[in-house]
């Protein structure tokens, strides 16, 4: 049963268009700066595309530092992703990585377990939802965008916002609230569709601004949320 988690964790972690040929794990044939095993010292395939497992001893090795959270969960790097797509990939890596795996395992790998799992988590998270993913491809390109909300947004929107805020404050009846849940979640709508067509034509700045403006959002969903639960 081993065996076969281990053969199957390899095929799951393999970078995409990144084969391993049936000679990764001979030393003489790696190529030079080829990272070593830990625990065996057997050169593995070269960072970026190794498998979790060392070829030889099928010992479990430490996160590449050369994945982003895209390759790691095996999707093109663009903002629109299959979602159920991911949550499959997510579910097959955390069965294979998932800690209980390496409970009777050494204290190394049982750690490498650890990270891995807290890996694939964060790299689920991130993707999972517009804003978050939006944000990780502006930073891949080098586009860092402030915590919290942007108070230099133009007028016209921050008082789209402070007027939303103030119904929702307002808001007395289940029916009240719902309404402002709708034009929040349409907005949201409406706001993903304008950051794929900004990102498809590679106009990083407008995709900075319109995630500018989807921070509001989802701080008013949270709020809305707030709204529903009972005191």
């Amino acid at each position: 049963m081993w065996l076969g988690a281990a053969r199957a964790l390899r095929r799951a972690w393999r970078a995409p268009g990144r084969p391993c040929s049936g000679g990764c794990g001979d030393a003489a044939s790696a190529p030079q700066g080829t990272p070593s095993c830990w625990s065996c010292g057997s050169q593995r395939v070269p960072a970026g595309g190794d498998p979790l497992f060392c070829p030889a001893c099928r010992a479990l090795q430490p996160p590449s530092h050369g994945l982003d959270y895209f390759r790691i969960m095996d999707c093109g790097r663009s903002f629109t992703v299959d979602l159920g797509s991911l949550k499959r990939r997510f579910q097959q890596l955390q069965r294979l990585v998932h800690p209980d795996n390496f409970s009777q395992k050494s204290q190394t790998e049982r750690d490498f377990s650890e990270q891995h799992s807290t890996l694939v988590n964060e790299a689920y998270r991130t993707l999972l939802a517009p804003l978050s993913r939006g944000l990780y491809l502006l930073k891949l390109e080098g586009v860092e965008i402030s915590e919290g909300t942007d108070t230099d947004m133009d007028v016209q929107f921050l008082g789209e916002i402070m007027e939303v805020n103030e119904k929702l404050s307002g808001a007395h009846s289940a029916a009240e609230t719902q309404e402002i849940e709708a034009m929040v979640r349409a907005k949201q709508k409406e706001l993903t569709e304008d950051l794929n067509e900004a990102f498809e034509r590679g106009d990083l700045l407008k995709a900075k601004e319109l995630l500018g403006k989807m921070k509001y959002f989802v701080n008013l969903e949270e709020k809305v949320k707030l709204k529903k639960t009972p005191s």
